[in-house]
């Protein structure tokens, strides 16, 4: 399986992000599932996460789950033109992840919610998992 980002279905910020990442990802390495989605909630409780942890982007590749900046580092790691952002791996995590919360806190306020989540189009669909 490819690899697959699971993000918040119903944020503005989150949706405009996975937009951005199939603009750039010229190699279509990455497929894509909302946390709300069937899939994604098996996901957390397979991962004894609250299901309704949708703080996060979460990446899952080769059965390892990515989360926080580590997700967002590893995802812009091959997306063309923005794989120099991966060099800030070497900024300890705790302080990357302080400042990804403040944003994964205020997304909504910040960006405003969706009543549902986003509907690929006819092309997009099979970047998407949808079980």
């Amino acid at each position: 399986m490819s690899d697959v980002i699971l993000f918040d279905g119903v944020c503005n910020f989150c949706n405009a992000s996975i937009n951005f990442v199939i603009d750039r990802d010229a190699a279509r390495r990455f497929r894509f599932a909302s946390l709300q989605s069937d899939f994604g909630q098996r996901l957390l409780a397979e991962n004894n996460r609250q299901l309704t942890d949708f703080d996060t982007v979460l990446l899952l590749r080769a059965g390892k789950l990515y989360e926080k900046s580590d997700a967002a580092l590893e995802i812009a790691r091959y997306l063309k033109g923005w794989s120099w952002l991966y060099l800030f791996r070497i900024v300890p995590r705790f302080i990357r992840d302080f400042f990804y919360d403040i944003i994964a806190k205020n997304r909504y306020r910040l960006f405003g919610k969706s009543d549902s989540c986003r509907i690929p189009t006819p092309e997009e669909k099979k970047l998407f998992v949808i079980e």
